[in-house]
């Protein structure tokens, strides 16, 4: 059980990076991703879990950044 909250909050903690690293609003990063602003803050406070098809989108958005690194 422990385990299950440690990577959600492993999760978390990458979401909220990510969207700090591209210098976006809650709002603004929920717009690319195609959600709601609401749940990008679930995501963030660990509530809730982005969908695989959410999740896709995020992985998109981080290979970018990797890219112009």
């Amino acid at each position: 059980m422990a385990s299950k909250k440690a990577s959600g909050k492993d999760r978390a903690d990458t979401i909220k990076r990510l969207r700090i690293q591209l210098d976006l609003t809650q709002e603004q990063f929920a717009a690319k991703v195609g959600v709601t602003f609401s749940t990008v803050n679930r995501w963030e406070a660990g509530r809730s879990r982005p969908s695989p098809l959410a999740w896709r989108e995020i992985e998109r958005l981080s290979d970018k950044v990797r890219k112009v690194k």
